[in-house]
Parts: C-alpha cells; structure tokens; sequence
C-alpha cells in the first residue's frame, strides 16, 4: 500500500514504547506507530525521571503524528 493510499495514518491506540538499554549503561526510549511508520527515539538522561521524559516525548511524537495527518489531508 502507497504511503499516501493509506486512509487511516495513525492510531494512536497503537503507540508502542520501547525502552533500550545500552551496553554503556545508557537508556533509549523509542516510540513508533507502526500504521504510519513514524518513530522517534530519544537517549535518556539518567539524572531525570523515566516517567517525565517518557511524557515529554509523548507529546513530541503526537505533535508529529498531527503533521502527518495533515500533509496526507
């Protein structure tokens, strides 16, 4: 199915987190609906709560998520 064909973009229902740890210690949280496509990821910093920044990011990634449905309008 063409990108563009795709009438339903998002489900946000659908948002899946995954939370990565590195060899080093470090943490990635990466978030992707997989309808659309989109992902984001972002390396944590380990001073700040998981929870806030996982919040945060949320909120970048349904911005995002509403770019996209509008350039598909």
């Amino acid at each position: 199915m063409d990108f563009e064909e795709n009438e339903l973009m998002v489900d946000r229902d659908k948002i899946q987190f995954d939370l990565i740890k590195l060899a080093n210690g470090g943490r990635i949280l990466r978030l992707s609906e997989p309808r659309s496509g989109l992902a984001l990821e972002k390396k944590l910093a380990p001073a700040d709560a998981v929870v806030r920044q996982k919040e945060k990011l949320l909120r970048a990634f349904e911005a995002a998520l509403a770019r996209v449905e509008l350039a598909a309008a």
